[in-house]
């Protein structure tokens, strides 16, 4: 597995269409980690917004600084996946945590999240970061997987719109 994280960028435009739209034509409108791309119809628009956000004199006053990555094949330059970094969490994000990620559904359960998450901790780690909090759904058993095979402990449970939800630590 050849698996780089990259920011996005406007090169990636065209993939990163695709990536999206894919989950789309799978019923997911909700993109896990893309910090709005399923909800924002421009790229460039999209692009912007995660550009000041990554830049702690920028960053959105209602947000947190945040790092997003683009999971890319480096054989194919294939977006697999998208994952965030929340360097912070505000009142908002207490149970949401760190980090979501997302991978495209026709290459799931191929070990590219969790290859995702362990990318995403060196950088957080590099970034000053002690520990994570990821937060899933208490069915998401792929994705607790994930957090569990990159050394996360539950740590507690919530309801949130009617669903239980964990989260986990995960030491750096």
């Amino acid at each position: 597995m050849k698996l780089i994280l990259k920011r996005p960028s406007s090169e990636l435009k065209e993939e990163a269409l695709k990536y999206r739209q894919e989950h789309f034509e799978h019923g997911e409108m909700t993109i896990n980690g893309s910090e709005l791309f399923d909800k924002t119809e421009s790229y460039e628009e999209w692009l912007a917004s995660i550009t000041r956000n990554a830049n702690p004199f920028t960053v959105s006053p209602e947000w947190v600084l945040t790092d997003t990555f683009f999971a890319v094949d480096t054989e194919s330059n294939k977006i697999i996946g998208i994952i965030d970094l929340r360097h912070t969490l505000n009142d908002f994000l207490i149970n949401f945590g760190n980090s979501g990620y997302s991978v495209r559904p026709s290459e799931r359960k191929k070990g590219y999240a969790t290859e995702m998450l362990k990318q995403l901790l060196v950088v957080a780690k590099d970034a000053g970061l002690e520990q994570l909090h990821l937060s899933v759904e208490h069915d998401n058993l792929p994705s607790i997987k994930t957090i569990t095979k990159n050394g996360g402990i539950y740590e507690r449970s919530f309801e949130y719109e009617g669903k239980q939800a964990d989260i986990y630590k995960i030491i750096l």
